[in-house]
């Protein structure tokens, strides 16, 4: 039978987290700290900062014949880590052996490439291959840091803990499969006094492929963990004081949010907010467990502390209510239009299905009253696809005008306002629109009612700014 709490804390840190030797000092004696205070730690980090970005391109560019990038990649890996490893392990045995292990993944990550290059294509199970080596690199590097500082360490790959489908590239865990497989890798270690330090975004199938939980996965990776070792708590720790009540570089007035619920920061991260991957939050919810947001660079701050929705004291000013606003840019609005859909069922149902078949996820949705025109909002990236798609599967229609036109806006932004009591709180659409219109900002498009805490609105994405700016100064 599995334990109950037994006084565990997963931490988690991000690639600038752990981008300088300067940072990693920083989090072994975070870490070192926590280690005082709690029986057992366990620690999951990303890739150092950048490094994600260089294995993709790297694998795209020779995917596509040109295999003039691998070898200068190769060379920039060797030294970010490198350099790292001399400025904070003295010990030499440590240094040369951790070197070693990591030029072995580097000669992978060399050869995987190589490979893409012959075959002149890539596959998503190669990429996940390729974006995992980050990972792995790192976890290598900071247990070294800490052994040779004297906090007993040992890295372990989530490719023997995490267990999920073959879904390359956003995998989906198997939690009961997960919780035996971490149980058996890591209860060993606590029971030595070992900080497992544990590979963030990566998980593997039941057959050992590697598989990755999609960019930013390193969060959903601590919550993994935290849920099935039934963890006290989990602390993702970033650059940023917490959860903000806008981007800083947009207001530079914006402040952090002491505390918030599950289903506001929910809302925040699916609609831009970078301080927490979407998918973090359902499994922490569902296992009952603390979850905090916290700034490396200021480990003093409390930063964020995430409530149960139950524990949220209904505001009843609107100042208190609207607790941030973030935006998602680069979208599209793709709009369905004809008189011939008025009353004929399943044609919404269709429609999403062919989006569906593009692979492409459809943030906001609105329908004319009349049934005469279905219109949603979609990344700018895949748009034509999607257009493709859908004209495709309504060919009849269009060909018999019963559907007037499939066709895709400019880009646009999603505004998205949250907070606790915006669905039933009168008088809150009413301030957001006349905010907007104080700056001659024109709502394409809103989607209020579908959740308690959000209401959001399409805007041209000239105007983002402006309208985060203006928003902003209704939060209390």
């Amino acid at each position: 039978m599995l334990p109950s709490k037994f006084d565990l804390l997963v931490m988690k840190f991000g690639g600038t987290s752990v981008g300088s030797a300067s940072a990693m000092k920083t989090v072994l004696e975070i870490v070192r700290d926590e280690k005082k205070k709690w029986k057992n730690v366990v620690v999951v980090i990303s890739a150092i900062s950048g490094t994600t970005n260089i294995l993709l391109d790297t694998a795209a560019q020779a995917a596509a014949g040109d295999d003039a990038l691998i070898s200068k990649s190769v060379s920039e890996l060797r030294t970010r880590h490198f350099e790292i490893l001399d400025q904070t392990v003295n010990t030499p045995e440590i240094n040369i052996n951790v070197k070693s292990s990591i030029n072995e993944l580097i000669e992978e990550f060399r050869s995987l490439c190589h490979a893409m290059f012959v075959l002149g294509e890539t596959t998503p199970r190669a990429l996940d291959a390729v974006a995992s080596l980050g990972e792995r690199m790192s976890v290598r590097l900071l247990a070294a840091i800490f052994n040779d500082a004297g906090l007993p360490a040992q890295f372990a790959e989530a490719t023997e803990m995490v267990i999920t489908n073959n879904l390359y590239q956003n995998a989906n865990p198997d939690f009961p499969a997960t919780q035996v497989a971490t149980h058996q890798k890591l209860r060993p270690l606590f029971s030595d006094g070992i900080t497992p330090i544990v590979t963030g975004f990566i998980g593997a199938t039941p057959q050992g492929i590697t598989t990755t939980l999609g960019r930013g996965g390193s969060d959903y990776s601590a919550a993994i963990l935290g849920a099935v070792l039934n963890a006290d708590d989990v602390w993702i720790w970033t650059d940023v004081d917490g959860v903000m009540t806008a981007d800083p570089r947009i207001v530079k007035d914006a402040r952090t949010i002491p505390s918030i619920s599950y289903s506001e920061i929910a809302e925040l991260a699916y609609y831009g907010a970078k301080v927490l991957h979407p998918k973090t939050v359902k499994p922490v919810v569902e296992a009952g467990i603390g979850l905090r947001i916290c700034n490396t660079f200021n480990p003093t701050h409390p930063g964020t502390r995430l409530i149960a929705n139950a524990e949220v004291q209904e505001p009843t000013e609107i100042s208190q209510i609207i607790k941030a606003v973030t935006t998602i840019r680069n979208q599209k609005l793709v709009t369905i239009e004809g008189r011939g859909m008025l009353g004929v069922p399943g044609l919404a149902a269709r429609a999403f299905a062919a989006v569906a078949s593009t692979g492409t996820s459809v943030p906001l949705i609105t329908q004319s009253s009349s049934e005469q025109s279905i219109c949603f909002a979609i990344p700018s990236a895949p748009s034509d696809n999607v257009i493709n798609a859908l004209r495709n599967e309504f060919v009849k229609e269009l060909a018999n005008n019963d559907i007037d036109g499939v066709f895709a806006s400019e880009p646009v932004s999603i505004l998205t306002v949250v907070g606790y009591g915006t669905k039933n709180t009168p008088g809150i659409a009413g301030r957001i629109f006349s905010k907007l219109g104080d700056e001659a900002i024109n709502v394409l498009a809103i989607a209020h009612g579908s959740s308690d805490v959000s209401v959001s609105l399409v805007i041209g994405s000239k105007d983002d700014s402006r309208a985060v700016l203006a928003l902003h100064n209704l939060i209390n």
